[in-house]
């Protein structure tokens, strides 16, 4: 082997090291939140987001995949709801389960991608009346594993996810505007 490919496998191994250092050395934990004041009552923000069936009316991701397939289960709102989804690469599939319902004031729901890449997440909306309306805040936090961290180098998951929350909350404020669907 010639003195000069040696030297250029040397760099490229230490290229390639110092990659996988940086990656490592990321943060192992995530956390994007979104907040917005909004025109309607928390009884009405509260309803939208507690039932599953109502997110048709605001959620970001249905207009990325009107063709979705939904499946709901469990009760019709609150503790225990639990909503599937497969779509198109847009959406990917994935499901969510409210585990904590707090009536006007807190929604946490356990929320799990399946494609194209697995994950589970927490999410929790809080609502604090102000004023004439609401303080809508969105929150999803989780843990990167390796491949994320390496994604996040390229990504910023803040800003990417951070645009899907600032539409759904403007569309979540629009919506309650109008009579909630049976």
């Amino acid at each position: 082997m010639s003195p000069i490919l040696i030297a250029v496998l040397g760099v490229v191994v230490l290229l390639l090291a110092i990659f996988l250092i940086v990656v490592a050395m990321r943060p192992n934990e995530f956390k994007v939140t979104r907040a917005a004041s909004l025109a309607a009552p928390a009884a009405t923000l509260f309803e939208r987001v507690n039932d599953f069936h109502q997110w048709t009316s605001w959620s970001p991701w249905e207009d990325k995949d009107p063709a979705m397939k939904k499946i709901y289960d469990g009760p019709p709102a609150g503790v225990g709801t639990h909503y599937h989804w497969v779509g198109n690469k847009n959406v990917g599939e994935g499901m969510m389960t409210i585990t904590e319902s707090r009536p006007n004031e807190l929604i946490r729901i356990k929320l799990e991608f399946l494609k194209p890449f697995k994950g589970t997440n927490d999410t929790v909306f809080t609502f604090k009346p102000e004023n004439a309306g609401t303080a809508v805040t969105w929150t999803m936090s989780g843990n990167y594993n390796f491949f994320t961290k390496m994604f996040g180098l390229f990504m910023n998951m803040d800003k990417m996810i951070g645009t899907d929350f600032e539409k759904g909350l403007a569309q979540l404020g629009a919506a309650a505007k109008s009579p909630a669907k049976v």
